[in-house]
């Protein structure tokens, strides 16, 4: 994956989206945790975000593109969609 692929992860919309909603902070957490690749913390860029071929395989199904086709940009909405679906599935 691309440097654009992790910079669009962590749009200041995105962010936002999720720090207005404070009952999905807890299943943002969660999710950061579970999809964080062992020992994230020894590489740059020292950030738990999820291995870039599986982070790309999922934004592939989501938005399309792939192989040389660009890819649709991440949705805020579909973010806080994605973990409302998260926090409904634990209880």
């Amino acid at each position: 994956m691309t440097s654009s692929g992790v910079a669009s992860i962590a749009r200041p919309a995105i962010i936002r989206a999720v720090l207005v909603r404070p009952s999905l902070w807890f299943t943002a957490i969660r999710q950061v945790a579970r999809l964080a690749p062992r020992g994230w913390w020894k590489r740059a860029p020292f950030l738990p975000l999820p291995q870039a071929d599986y982070l790309e395989f999922r934004l592939v199904t989501q938005y399309g593109g792939g192989h040389g086709e660009p890819r649709g940009e991440i949705r805020p909405v579909d973010v806080v969609d994605y973990l409302q679906w998260c926090k409904e599935q634990r209880s």
